[in-house]
């Protein structure tokens, strides 16, 4: 990553889409030395709202908060699609949930990836694990941090008692992934 990376994760209150944010900015700030910005938005209905992370991250000083136009756009409800989907940089990468996003047009110069991270959760018999194995393929598909580095901050970020389900659901992500990467044929891991 070189200069200034933004991205926003959105979704409704419940998705964990805040500690995601949390999760990713933590990555970069304690395990990767950058500079990172956290902020969140969600509505007064909190649980069932519409909700967004806003993480920047950049080697020098972060001069402003806010994400205007991000690098990479991480979709988990339709209601975040409505709201935040022509936000996203030509140019940018958008991860969207593919069972809960139906997108009625892809942005013109953007690469898009679906993921089926609320269905691979449900797979494993925990549906609130959706946000970390979202975090996984965001991992492998966003190149704005590195695969040991976000593992990492996952681990320090969740209860005592849930790792394995949580790495698990981490690697099942990135692995889902790195799937699209190769069919792709393109790399994009750090």
């Amino acid at each position: 990553m070189s200069g200034k990376q933004e991205v926003r994760l959105a979704g409704f209150g419940g998705q964990g889409i805040i500690l995601s944010g949390h999760i990713l900015g933590k990555a970069a700030a304690l395990f990767e030395k950058k500079n990172a910005v956290f902020t969140q938005s969600y509505g007064p209905e909190a649980r069932g709202g519409s909700c967004s992370a806003d993480v920047v991250i950049a080697e020098d000083v972060v001069h402003y908060p806010k994400v205007a136009e991000p690098d990479v756009l991480v979709i988990m409800s339709q209601g975040a699609w409505g709201t935040y989907g022509s936000t996203i940089k030509s140019g940018g990468k958008l991860i969207i949930d593919e069972d809960l996003v139906v997108l009625d047009r892809e942005p013109p110069g953007v690469t898009v990836y679906r993921v089926p991270a609320t269905r691979i959760a449900e797979d494993m018999g925990k549906k609130i694990v959706a946000n970390i194995v979202m975090l996984g393929a965001v991992a492998a598909l966003g190149g704005v941090v590195k695969y040991d580095s976000l593992k990492q901050s996952v681990l320090s970020s969740i209860p005592a008692g849930t790792e394995n389900l949580n790495i698990s659901a981490f690697d099942k992500g990135h692995e889902y992934g790195i799937s699209l990467i190769e069919r792709n044929g393109k790399s994009e891991t750090a």
